[in-house]
């Protein structure tokens, strides 16, 4: 078996959490899937590639192998709804954004799920905690970014065209004000177009960790794929993420430098 994760210790406050770029999925699950569910056509394509840069900026990199379909650490163990109201993608996802069946028959059963949540869930979870917990110790306050992308099309799941860059903090709940603006800003007087706590406010992952009043800090950046790839090929473009990267990297200049005034 192919480890869960893959991680690159830093030695800045900074985590950067990819959970969703991971393309493998186990022989038996394979199995079971149908031509859509094999195609993972639901990745966060190139995440991990894109944010290369923040290495050389002293954080640490924590990044999923496995496909979101095999189970998503983004979701809570029990499941519970991020959105209420509005369609659920799932901890062990049934269907594509796009609604398609990702499983012949049968989906996924308690047992298989369970089996799921001990096996690639748990540890990359308990890496995670235990990273932000000795950031905290070493510099007395942890960072966390939970990097994602989608397409900035998806009908089923939102109305319209998503903006480029989408910053979410649960609503303000997951990081402290002062930096949470000071990323914003740096998100807003770009040439992209961006959001706060729009339609995407962080997913369990920043909604766990973020703790402001224990000095950890988490934001998630959602992005829309147009801004580095073409979405309908799934390539990565090169000159496209080169632009975007400059401004990735103000923003995460922005998050360690207001945390530490």
């Amino acid at each position: 078996m192919k480890p869960v994760f893959r991680y690159v210790p830093g030695d800045s406050p900074l985590l950067i959490s990819v959970p969703h770029d991971g393309r493998e999925l186990p022989a038996a699950i394979r199995g079971r899937m149908t031509a859509s569910g094999q195609s993972i056509p639901d990745t966060d394509w190139h995440v991990a590639e894109l944010y290369n840069f923040a290495e050389d900026m002293g954080a640490s990199m924590l990044i999923a192998n496995y496909s979101r379909y095999v189970i998503d650490l983004n979701r809570a163990a029990d499941d519970a709804p991020l959105y209420p109201g509005q369609v659920a993608t799932g901890l062990c996802p049934l269907q594509t954004f796009a609604g398609e069946a990702i499983y012949h028959s049968g989906g996924v059963d308690d047992a298989d799920r369970a089996e799921r949540v001990r096996d690639y869930w748990r540890p990359f979870h308990m890496q995670l905690q235990q990273t932000l917990d000795e950031l905290r110790d070493q510099h007395g306050y942890a960072l966390l970014w939970d990097a994602h992308s989608i397409p900035g099309h998806v009908p089923r799941l939102f109305e319209g065209e998503l903006p480029e860059l989408n910053l979410g903090s649960d609503s303000g709940r997951s990081c402290a004000s002062d930096i949470e603006q000071s990323v914003a800003k740096a998100a807003l007087n770009s040439d992209y177009t961006a959001v706060v706590n729009g339609r995407f406010k962080g997913g369990f992952i920043t909604r766990h960790y973020g703790d402001p009043q224990r000095d950890v800090h988490a934001l998630q950046l959602e992005i829309s794929q147009r801004a580095y790839m073409d979405e309908a090929t799934t390539l990565f473009d090169i000159e496209r993420a080169t632009t975007l990267c400059a401004t990735l990297r103000e923003m995460l200049e922005s998050y360690q430098g207001s945390a530490l005034s």
